[in-house]
């Protein structure tokens, strides 16, 4: 497990923008979550919505995570959500407690903006994020979208 000491959210920069790309998750996991890269074309097209964050313990990066924030979810003004879009630990850091602490800042941020759910999406199967976010609280809600389970994990 992981300290909270030096644990924390850094935005995206050139500082560190290598760093952030160069975060890999487990092989048998590629196929569950897009590489960093992709995200931060996706959050450079959809800015004001998508909020990329490099993960940092310490001085070490050790995940990637892009939450959104108020979208219009059935692109028709019928619901709007926020939630958890992207989560990448790197595979040598995994179960030490940074895939919680991303989440937890992301229900966090999402509190903060005056919301009371968080949203997320996985691919069901082996080698599936699917035990995690069912450990963290979320629950299925029935639905799918492109194929994934999609989940709501209650705030308040």
């Amino acid at each position: 497990m992981t300290t909270s000491a030096g644990l924390r959210l850094e935005t995206i920069t050139s500082a560190n923008f290598e760093a952030a790309a160069g975060i890999r998750v487990r092989p048998e996991q590629e196929f569950a979550v897009e590489p960093v890269v992709r995200s931060l074309a996706e959050a450079y097209v959809h800015q004001g919505v998508a909020w990329p964050r490099l993960i940092v313990d310490g001085d070490r990066p050790v995940g990637f995570l892009m939450a959104f924030f108020d979208i219009d979810w059935y692109e028709d003004g019928s619901v709007r959500r926020s939630g958890l879009w992207r989560l990448n630990i790197a595979a040598g850091e995994q179960g030490r407690g940074y895939g919680r602490f991303a989440v937890e800042s992301v229900a966090a941020e999402i509190r903060r903006r005056g919301g009371e759910e968080c949203w997320v999406t996985w691919h069901p199967g082996p080698h599936g994020p699917e035990p995690f976010y069912l450990g963290l609280g979320f629950r299925p809600d029935g639905k799918t979208s492109e194929g994934e389970t999609v989940g709501v994990l209650n705030l308040d």
